[in-house]
């Protein structure tokens, strides 16, 4: 996929004229807009539906298979199971093909403002019926492949006081509550102290 797309780099004047609509994000129930599977290195699957494993992470992703200067032992970090980056911001500087959203390689695109503010380390998110995931608090950077992909105003940006408050890169997860996960789904905040979503 990453070698036959490629991105137009927005300028940093284009990006802050879009960038309003980013703020603009729903706060506490949002939609699932995308779910990518990564089986590889620079590989990329687009999903319609997917599986959550409080092990595995998401089903078929390389997480497990990826090290970690985190870790004392350089296993997979538990805590960055799941990348989840808004939905409105990586459209802004990738534009409409969601194929090119996903050479941003996180897991998750939600419509949802995803700010320190709004989703502290610790909050749990359902998304659909049954799987609920955890805001942890690893932080969740922009690399270079980043800048390479979408453009160094955009790799900036992030890394500014406000696009790191907007965690304008995203925000790092761990699956609580393993289930199936479709595009469109809501995902919702949960209340503090209900770890489960709950029976209707």
């Amino acid at each position: 996929m990453e070698n036959s797309i490629t991105v137009r780099h927005r300028p940093m004047d284009e990006i802050l004229e879009g960038l309003p609509l980013v703020r603009r994000s729903p706060r506490g129930v949002g939609t699932l807009a995308l779910t990518v599977r990564r089986p590889a290195v620079d590989a990329r699957e687009v999903l319609s539906e997917a599986e959550l494993d409080p092990v595995a992470g998401l089903l078929g992703d390389s997480w497990g298979q990826r090290s970690s200067d985190r870790t004392a032992d350089g296993s997979p970090h538990p805590d960055m199971q799941l990348n989840v980056i808004n939905a409105r911001f990586i459209e802004l500087i990738a534009g409409p093909d969601r194929d090119a959203w996903a050479l941003a390689g996180d897991q998750l695109y939600v419509d949802l403002d995803l700010s320190v503010d709004a989703l502290p380390a610790g909050t749990r998110l359902a998304i659909g019926d049954q799987a609920v995931i955890e805001v942890t608090d690893q932080p969740h950077t922009g690399c270079a492949k980043f800048a390479a992909r979408f453009g160094r105003d955009a790799h900036k940006l992030v890394w500014t006081d406000e696009g790191k408050a907007m965690r304008l890169r995203g925000l790092n997860a761990r699956v609580i509550v393993g289930a199936t996960i479709r595009t469109g789904d809501t995902i919702r905040q949960l209340p503090a102290g209900q770890p489960h979503v709950e029976a209707a």
